[in-house]
């Protein structure tokens, strides 16, 4: 007992000033959790089909459990969410098998879901073939085009960032100012206006008869867009490498690109993992930014919802579950990115 007493006293209550900020934010702990705790789980409701059910004073929570398909689906088929299901189910298992397989194993899985699993999960979403209904892209919505958008945009951007990178860095002054060019450029530009060109103006500017689906102008955009403060972390890790480790690899006779991909990313790529990862994470928090074009994801959803006659003044649980979803999808990414750094041991 005395010996957690003074483990209390020496973390929160060593200094009058450590025992100020402890009692303060205690206090304000107090002053907000229990009532929130109150809202949502005490006085909630979670059983019924409609608002009038919706009487203890708490969180309606029905809300968000009868819009829950449109929020996961948008718009996409009842019939057809196995299509949805059955790609992010395999990408799941997937990454959780992956620490498991030997080096061997891990090469293949890696390529496979860099390159064809991309093609065809798009295919199988799309439909159109071996007799599956077509589902335009129109109808994609909720968090099933929030993970669309930012996978593609994280597979997309992270080789155009590396590249960027290397190409600042450049003996070529072409190569050099033609990538300085980019970053600045799409640096200086807030996102939100990049994808009302993409979503609005870029089609006026094509050739009569020619059309780009909305969804891939979108995935462009953010790709360009981050893929230029990505080029930044990784410029970031390049510079911390060593002089020595390019002298090394140009006396063993590597040419430029063997040398990079071989000697110099590794270890550049290593130091900056936390960098790379705030970078996706940044990314997946930008995607309800898609509403300026009309794409509805999770959050473009939950405002749809809000503005059903039958459901009026449930914005706010909608706003929860969807921050709840975001946190959950964030930490398991800054999670992971932990658990690389320690399997690399990039930290002390």
């Amino acid at each position: 007992m005395n010996n957690t007493l003074q483990i209390i006293r020496k973390k929160f209550f060593s200094s009058p000033l450590d025992a100020f900020l402890t009692l303060s934010i205690s206090y304000l702990i107090y002053l907000t959790i229990p009532p929130l705790i109150d809202w949502m789980f005490i006085k909630a409701t979670f059983f019924g089909d409609s608002k009038k059910d919706c009487v203890s004073g708490g969180a309606c929570w029905v809300f968000v459990k009868m819009w829950m398909n449109r929020f996961l689906y948008g718009m996409y088929p009842n019939e057809e969410i196995w299509r949805v299901n059955l790609p992010f189910a395999f990408l799941v298992i997937s990454i959780f098998v992956y620490r498991f397989l030997n080096v061997k194993l891990k090469k293949y899985l890696f390529l496979f879901l860099i390159i064809p699993f991309p093609i065809l999960s798009l295919m199988l979403f799309s439909g159109g073939f071996l007799g599956l209904m077509p589902v335009d892209t129109r109808e994609w919505g909720g968090l099933f085009l929030t993970l669309v958008i930012s996978i593609f945009a994280i597979i997309f951007c992270f080789p155009l960032g590396v590249l960027l990178a290397m190409g600042r860095r450049s003996k070529l002054p072409v190569i050099k100012y033609f990538s300085i060019g980019f970053i600045e450029f799409w640096r200086g530009v807030p996102l939100i206006t990049v994808l009302f060109m993409a979503g609005v103006m870029f089609p006026l500017l094509l050739p009569s008869g020619t059309n780009m689906d909305k969804l891939v102008r979108v995935i462009i955009a953010i790709t360009l867009f981050e893929a230029a403060y990505m080029a930044e972390v990784v410029r970031g890790g390049l510079q911390a490498v060593g002089r020595g480790q390019y002298d090394a690899a140009s006396a063993m006779g590597m040419g430029y690109w063997k040398s990079h991909t071989l000697i110099i990313l590794p270890q550049a790529l290593k130091l900056v993992i936390p960098g790379i990862a705030n970078t996706f994470i940044a990314l997946f928090k930008d995607t309800p930014l898609v509403f300026v074009v009309g794409l509805l994801e999770i959050l473009g959803m939950v405002n749809l919802a809000k503005t059903n006659p039958a459901w009026l003044g449930m914005a706010t649980e909608g706003y929860v579950f969807v921050a709840i979803v975001y946190w959950v999808f964030c930490f398991a990414m800054s999670r992971y990115s932990l658990s690389i750094e320690r399997k690399l041991k990039t930290s002390n």
